[in-house]
């Protein structure tokens, strides 16, 4: 794993380490830029008052799910030569990858952190111990999904395109760019199908007293994280000699 780890960061930007800084710039790229057009189009924030923070609650769940679980995608077929080595397993390429989208993940929370404070916004949770919970589930989730998606995407390449489209889909009915609770109860009940849906919730029940918790179900989300992981290491045991042969 350890020399997966070191060749990915040296070969997905510039060919050389210092593009791993890179990565974690985006979801904060991606967060800053809606948040000033919150900002520019006189957005008011749902709750409490701090608009910046409130959009942010629901990014950062969001954005951690889609970066990892997306990139994780396309980890064997990134690094397909690799197993040309019998030291090298599948689960030491996913597995490397996932390490590496963690790490950047938590960089950029760290980065919107200080951020936040910066402007004057006070990006501490009224209830700190959700908020984690929220954040560890949320990443277990990307992990199982990222895990199914890249065995997937390595027997049929194209997957990983679809994958990543559909990445919009899950991003918009998460909740996290917009607020949902303002749509109809149809559309908010169909939105509840998404697991990501929940982790936003959760994070912002985290920093938010009365924020609505309809169709929220920490149960949904925690049963979402342990059939992926499941199911992700069921495929990459079973289906280990389609991917090489592929």
């Amino acid at each position: 794993m350890n020399a997966v780890i070191m060749r990915d960061i040296r070969s997905r930007f510039f060919n050389h380490g210092l593009g791993f800084l890179i990565p974690p710039l985006m979801p904060v790229a991606h967060a800053l830029i809606l948040l000033t057009i919150y900002t520019f189009t006189s957005r008011t924030a749902v709750f409490g008052e701090d608009l910046l923070l409130f959009f942010a609650t629901g990014l950062v769940p969001a954005l951690t799910f889609t970066y990892i679980s997306r990139f994780m995608a396309v980890s064997i077929v990134a690094n397909k030569g690799m197993l040309s080595f019998p030291a090298v397993h599948l689960l030491d390429i996913v597995l490397s990858r996932s390490f590496l989208e963690m790490v950047s993940i938590m960089i950029s929370i760290v980065v919107m952190f200080v951020i936040l404070l910066s402007v004057g916004s006070d990006p501490y949770p009224a209830f700190p111990a959700q908020a984690l919970i929220a954040m560890v589930f949320t990443a277990i989730l990307a992990i199982g999904v990222g895990i199914v998606a890249s065995v997937i995407s390595s027997i049929i390449p194209i997957f990983s395109m679809i994958y990543s489209i559909s990445m919009a889909l899950v991003y918009v009915t998460s909740g996290g760019p917009i607020y949902l609770h303002t749509a109809p109860e149809k559309v908010l009940y169909l939105c509840s199908f998404n697991p990501v849906f929940h982790a936003v919730a959760w994070m912002r029940s985290a920093y938010y007293i009365g924020y609505p918790t309809q169709y929220f179900s920490e149960t949904y989300l925690i049963a979402w994280c342990l059939l992926s992981v499941t199911v992700g290491l069921l495929l990459e045991r079973y289906l280990k000699k389609f991917v090489l042969n592929a």
